[in-house]
């Protein structure tokens, strides 16, 4: 075998390799991706909930759900690199019942043409970080962010309700 033959032969079983590497780095790279959206989308954990709080069904609830005011709902939305829209949903919530809140959750959704949720998420908004506790005749801004959407989802509308709110004893 002469040396140019040789050669040949090794650029060939170079180039092989390195098209090899290069197919095997684009799927590791494809799969880190998808498990990153999956991640992203909410599937651990579970909803938070605000313990001891006054819930739907209680008499309570109806009486003061109607003194926690909150302003209509407004979103904006946007496009990430993963591939996927984003939306934040934001809302301006009142405190009039005259005591303070130690806890409020809320619920936000962006639903479909027939009203039924394509994405949804629970927030607990207070108490926070930033946030303790709302007291009376106060507000606060109310923000709840909402990803994976596809372009071919129908998003008709959006909701943003009090789920839950407790009272600072």
């Amino acid at each position: 075998m002469s040396a140019p033959e040789r050669r040949a032969e090794t650029s060939e079983t170079n180039r092989t390799l390195i098209i090899v590497v290069a197919i095997a780095s684009a799927v590791l790279v494809a799969v880190f991706f998808y498990v990153l959206m999956r991640a992203s989308s909410g599937g651990g954990g579970g909803e938070p909930r605000l313990e001891n709080a006054i819930r739907e069904g209680s008499p309570q609830f109806e009486e003061y759900k109607s003194k926690i005011y909150r302003d209509e709902p407004e979103a904006t939305e946007a496009k990430r690199a993963l591939g996927d829209t984003v939306m934040t949903l934001t809302t301006t919530v009142r405190n009039l019942t005259g005591k303070t809140l130690s806890g409020l959750e809320m619920r936000a959704a962006v639903v479909d043409y027939e009203g039924k949720p394509i994405k949804q998420r629970t927030v607990v908004v207070v108490p926070t970080s930033q946030q303790q506790e709302l007291l009376p005749n106060k507000l606060m801004q109310v923000n709840v962010m909402l990803d994976g959407f596809k372009d071919t989802d129908p998003r008709a509308n959006i909701q943003m309700e009090i789920a839950a709110f407790k009272f600072k004893e």
